[in-house]
């Protein structure tokens, strides 16, 4: 049976729980809340006068601007609303591999589980999908309480053993699964064609999504810093390499930083938020300083 708190480590969540993940863009959303949604009502929040027209509520007129101008004004409120939080979660077989206490996969997990985790514990609605070359699973938005259940239930699934990366594919139909606006988490390791993804991506955002990408990398796939004769096997396409691996490593590091600028300065094109991560790195503070720099962006946006 799967166990629902593999993947929330203690120390990650006492290092995030006071922390807010508030979306950056109004969202959409129906139970009041912390977050900006785009419809008027009474909240708590003053957004603005308006000239009182025939029909308006009298309990709206602000009574200290008609003594003052001897002119009638509505009040506005924006209404608050909840933050629908959409994580995607890559199980291509990729995912499959670890050098070190994490194999990718099981990092991405419990970086879902953990901010799943804080978003419902706000009263916000969190959502999953699981992924390799199409869809696999859905958990439905909710902020219910056995939402984290359900969620850490469907990571623990595991990776699959053959299947390869369609990022691409996936994310068009993401666009199609989760039309309500909110806050995307793609937490994979990007494996594929960078501009399928990059204009995915920016189809997501043209919906109206604010995107958070987390890409997950092993320090072998950063450092390549292997020795001696060596045997590579694909995880996703089956092949097998044999080679001395230091007559590979000048040009692999090359190709790679091509790959990830490129995913970089795309995100950055599309005003995508763009984080590698490597699985050696402590999850807390992976934790801690994702949430950090968000808060930072909101507050200096809202001066």
């Amino acid at each position: 049976m799967p166990d629902s708190k593999k993947f929330l480590h203690p120390d990650a969540i006492r290092r995030i729980s006071r922390l807010d993940l508030r979306a950056k863009q109004i969202v959409e959303g129906f139970v009041p809340g912390t977050h900006r949604s785009p419809y008027f009502g009474q909240s708590v929040e003053f957004l603005q006068h308006r000239e009182y027209v025939s029909g308006d509520d009298l309990r709206h007129v602000d009574w200290k601007v008609w003594a003052r101008q001897d002119r009638y004004y509505v009040k506005q409120y924006e209404e608050e609303t909840n933050l629908r939080c959409y994580f995607l979660v890559d199980r291509s077989s990729s995912m499959n591999y670890g050098s070190g206490t994490f194999t990718k996969y099981e990092f991405a997990c419990t970086l879902a589980a953990c901010l799943a985790y804080l978003v419902i514990r706000q009263h916000d609605a969190a959502a999953c999908m699981t992924f390799d070359s199409r869809i696999r699973d859905i958990v439905p938005a909710s902020s219910g309480r056995t939402q984290l259940k359900a969620i850490t239930d469907t990571l623990d699934s595991g990776p699959s053993s053959d299947e390869k990366t369609d990022l691409g594919l996936v994310l068009n139909r993401a666009a199609e699964v989760f039309p309500k606006k909110g806050l995307v988490v793609l937490i994979s390791d990007l494996f594929g064609d960078p501009g399928s993804t990059l204009k995915s991506l920016r189809r997501l955002k043209k919906q109206g999504h604010e995107i958070s990408v987390l890409q997950i990398m092993d320090d072998d796939e950063v450092n390549f810093e292997f020795s001696g004769p060596i045997r590579f096997e694909d995880l996703e396409l089956d092949s097998k390499l044999n080679c001395n691996p230091r007559a590979l490593r000048d040009g692999y590091l090359a190709a790679l930083d091509e790959f990830l600028q490129q995913v970089r300065r795309g995100c950055s094109g599309a005003s995508v938020d763009y984080t590698m991560i490597r699985t050696s790195q402590n999850i807390a503070a992976v934790l801690f300083e994702f949430l950090t720099r968000r808060l930072a962006r909101i507050r200096k946006r809202s001066k």
